[in-house]
């Protein structure tokens, strides 16, 4: 094998914004992630809607007009 041409391995510790800190081996000395298995909605399972800017409000006046109206018996 040739010598000096891997990088640096690092025992380092990965961190996310929730806390939670995950003991690995990187080439990076720090690594922050935003989400992480203790804190993602599929692995705790409490799912969050978020409607941002009223945006499913938005969608619904923009298409009303296309809807049919509701036949009367």
């Amino acid at each position: 094998m040739k010598d000096n041409i891997h990088p640096k391995y690092y025992q380092t510790v990965i961190k996310c914004a929730c806390g939670n800190e995950i003991p690995t081996g990187s080439t990076k000395q720090e690594i922050r992630v935003e989400i992480c298995s203790k804190c993602h909605p599929f692995y705790t399972g409490k799912q969050k809607l978020v409607d941002s800017a009223g945006r499913i409000e938005r969608f619904r006046r923009k298409y009303e007009k296309f809807q049919k109206p509701a036949e009367k018996e």
